[in-house]
Order: structure tokens, then C-alpha cells, then sequence
């Protein structure tokens, strides 16, 4: 297991980079890292028998690139065997803007990385977090090296993240991303447009909800009235590339109705008509491996095999999808970009940094909003469930049993401390996989 404690990046430390390679021009995704939780839990959902076959048939499908550190000074666990991987670990998934008219965007002379996000498991494998860096984010951008593997380019201060791609690769982008979360990031993953066609493919559609029409010209997706749509293929591109038609437009917009189909993603694939289709789960794998380039470390396929079966036990509600904490509207260096909120970011990475649980204040931010018609939870009925059932005016048994005022006190019994309260991170937006919420149309 990698270290997931804060630390600082030493020069000395990035004087072991190795030589990485960049991504090749090609239907990369913007959109496409939304579906990383997912991506991960399809090489093996269903069980290791998959896994054994699935490994060699699939292997050859990955490119693999080196990022800094992986010559020996970066700590990581050795690839394990086809069992669930030991302890936490950190992955950041990059989806780049570089695409040709086919696949339906304007050229670009240099790749960015439209999408950037942080996928964290915690040490005891209870939980999950996605954090989703917007892509004008501001940040500071650290020395990086050089492809030829001969020295490093300039450090820079005040930069896009998403320059961090065409400045430096992929190795540039995970540098940036563990100097400004204080995590180390040893996997990495670059996805392409055709990953998010094959996989939504593969899994037969995702559901998801709209609030209201949607026509957004620039990405092609077109919906006249509100309501649930089962997404595939183009579709499923498009309406992941829709930034125009929900929320405000922004980009901050399109990661909160990126989110709504990520969950819904998430849910389809952990369902049992997912889980219980070998053909399916095999078909996904393909697609994923078939258009990503993964990090040296994560292209073992071992160990993405290891990674799922930890995803594929972790439940809805602890699998938590979040924005990086961050505003429009300001000054300077920030205008027309996006300024980060430093107390809210240092409040969510000191949490995964620990692993300490939390929980959100309910925003989902402004591409989204409750589903309505959202599913509830259906009532347990005692008789089927064997739970007991309480006599009117009696206590639950559930509650434990009655205390008597009367009975006497032990005066050496050690005191109990009740639970501590999971803390509200306030500000910082996002939701569950199990929450149910639609995409926002600004129509």
C-alpha cells in the first residue's frame, strides 16, 4: 500500500523521474474520467474466475506510461495476486480535450486535460471519494520532467490545471495534483472519448434525469422535455460534454450533471443484472482497457483486478463524489478562471489524508438537483424480515432493553463515550452513488 500521508515534493524526490511518454493524438476524453469508479470495478466485479482469464486476453490492450518516481523512489505495493488489493490507495484519472470533427470538437494544437479526478480509498476499504478538479482551477504547476527524460521544465505559478497535460504529460498532471492535495498519487490513468462509448455500450445504457430540456449546440445533446433517459454510445459522450445546456454554463455546471450520470454509471454496474453477466463485465473491461493509458504501475492488470473487488464491496452510499471546493467571479489572476477555496480544500484532504469519515451539507451543485421521483426505501415487513415486532407502548427491542430508574449504579463501571458525530463538510458539494438527482437544464 502507498503512503497516503500529506508530504512535500522534494526536488531530490523528482530527480528519480523517469522517462515518461505523452498520449497519443487521439479521441481522448474530456468527459470520459467520470466514469472511473465504474472502469476499475468492471475487471472483476463478479469474481476472480473472470479475472484469471480476463488478465491475459486483456493485457495487450493497455499503453502504458511512467510518471515520476517510478524507478524505485516512489513507495507502492508489489502487483498482487488475483485477490482484493491490501489497504488504500490513490488514483487520478485524466481525460484530455484532443479529438478530431469525427468525434464531434473543434481541433486543438495542444492536449489539456479537461477533465481531472481523484479517485481515494480509504485504509480500511469502507469508503470511496472522487474529487473532480475544475479545469480552469488555478493552481501552481511544479517542475515537471521532460519526455526525453533529460531534466525538468520550469515550475510555474498560477496556471490552469488543465495546462498541466500539454506542459508535461501525464506525469506533469499527477505532480501538480499530489502538490496541491498533499497525497501521493501512484496510479494513474489517461481515458479516451472511445472508452466512454464502448463501456456505456457494454453495460446497456445508463439512466439518467434531466429537469427540463436540453439543446447545447456545441456537444451535440438534445433532449425537449424533462424526464428519464436510458444514454448510450454517442449519446452518452454528448451528454457528458454538455457544459452549455446545464447549471450555468460553466464548467463547474458540467461536473455536477457529469456526476448524476456517474452515479447512476455506478449503480447500473453494481446491479445484479451487471454483476451476474460474465459477457457483459468482459465487455466493459474491453472497452476500458481498449482506450486508456494507464501508469506503470496501474497497467499490471493484477492489480486493477485487485483494485475492483475492494470497489465492488464498498456500498452506495460510501462511494461519495465531490467538486475541488472552488469560486468564480474574482480578480487578477483568477479572472474568468476559477479560484480555489483553500479552507475548504485543506478541510476535505485532511479527511482523506486521515480517513476520517464525512458526510455533505446536501448541495449538489449547480448542473443538479434531487430527483423528485427518486426511489425510497422500502418498508421492511417484520413478519417476512424475522425482526420482532414491538407490542404498543412497549419498547422496541431494537432500542435495547428498558432502564430501570431504580436499579443501582456500579460506581467503578467505566464510563461510556457515545459516538463521535461524522462531520458536515460545509461548502463542499457533491453527492453519493445512492443519491438520485437529475441534471439541471438552464433552458
Amino acid at each position: 500500500m502507498s503512503d497516503l500521508r500529506p508530504r512535500t515534493h522534494a526536488r531530490s524526490r523528482r530527480a528519480h523521474a523517469a522517462r515518461h511518454g505523452r498520449a497519443r493524438k487521439s479521441h481522448a476524453a474530456l468527459a470520459a474520467a467520470k466514469v472511473v469508479a465504474a472502469s476499475l470495478a468492471v475487471l472483476l466485479v463478479s469474481g476472480a474466475s473472470l479475472a484469471a482469464i480476463a488478465v491475459a486476453q486483456l493485457s495487450g490492450n493497455i499503453e502504458s506510461v511512467t510518471l515520476a518516481g517510478d524507478d524505485g523512489a516512489r513507495p507502492t505495493a508489489a502487483a498482487p495476486a488475483l485477490g482484493k488489493f491490501d489497504g488504500g490507495f490513490n488514483i487520478l484519472v485524466v481525460g484530455s480535450d484532443v479529438c478530431d470533427v469525427e468525434g464531434g470538437c473543434a481541433d486543438r494544437q495542444s492536449e489539456l486535460n479537461d477533465v481531472t479526478m481523484l479517485i481515494h480509498i480509504a485504509a480500511d476499504q469502507s469508503s470511496a471519494v472522487g474529487v473532480s478538479f475544475p479545469r480552469d482551477l488555478v493552481v501552481p504547476i511544479p517542475a515537471c520532467p521532460q519526455e526525453d527524460g533529460d531534466g525538468y521544465f520550469n515550475a510555474m505559478t498560477a496556471q490552469p490545471i488543465n495546462n498541466t497535460l500539454s506542459y508535461g504529460g501525464l506525469a506533469c498532471t499527477v505532480l501538480t495534483v499530489e502538490a496541491l492535495t498533499g497525497l501521493d498519487i501512484p496510479y494513474a490513468g489517461l481515458i479516451t472519448f472511445n472508452g466512454v462509448i464502448g463501456m456505456s455500450n457494454a453495460v446497456g445504457g445508463v439512466p439518467v434525469c434531466i429537469d427540463g430540456p436540453i439543446n447545447d449546440r456545441y456537444s451535440g445533446f438534445r433532449r425537449d422535455k424533462a424526464g428519464e433517459y436510458t444514454l448510450q454510445g454517442q449519446d452518452a459522450l454528448n451528454f457528458l460534454r454538455t457544459r452549455h445546456g446545464v447549471g450555468d454554463g460553466s464548467d463547474l455546471g458540467r461536473i455536477s450533471s457529469q456526476q448524476v450520470f456517474l452515479s447512476s454509471l455506478v449503480r447500473t454496474i453494481k446491479s445484479d443484472s451487471t454483476l451476474n453477466d460474465p459477457s457483459k463485465l468482459f465487455g466493459i473491461a474491453t472497452a476500458a482497457t481498449s482506450n486508456m493509458k494507464l501508469s506503470t504501475q496501474l497497467a499490471d492488470l493484477r492489480t486493477m483486478v485487485s483494485m475492483s473487488l475492494v470497489l465492488k464491496d464498498i456500498p452506495l452510499e460510501k462511494i461519495t463524489f465531490v467538486q475541488y471546493p472552488g469560486t468564480t467571479g474574482q480578480g487578477g489572476v483568477y479572472s474568468g478562471k476559477v479560484a480555489p477555496i483553500t479552507a475548504q480544500a485543506d478541510a476535505l484532504f485532511a479527511k482523506l489524508a486521515s480517513d476520517e469519515p464525512f458526510v455533505l451539507a446536501g448541495e449538489t451543485g449547480i448542473g443538479s438537483t434531487t430527483n423528485p421521483d427518486a426511489p425510497t426505501t422500502p418498508a421492511v415487513d417484520p413478519a417476512v424480515s424475522g425482526d420482532p415486532v414491538p407490542v404498543d407502548g412497549a419498547p422496541d427491542p431494537a432500542d435495547g432493553a428498558p432502564v430501570d430508574p431504580e436499579a443501582p449504579v456500579d460506581p467503578d463501571a467505566a464510563p461510556v463515550d457515545p459516538a463521535p458525530a461524522t462531520e458536515v463538510l460545509a461548502g463542499v458539494k457533491g453527492q453519493t452513488a445512492a443519491d438520485y438527482t437529475c441534471s439541471k437544464s438552464n433552458n
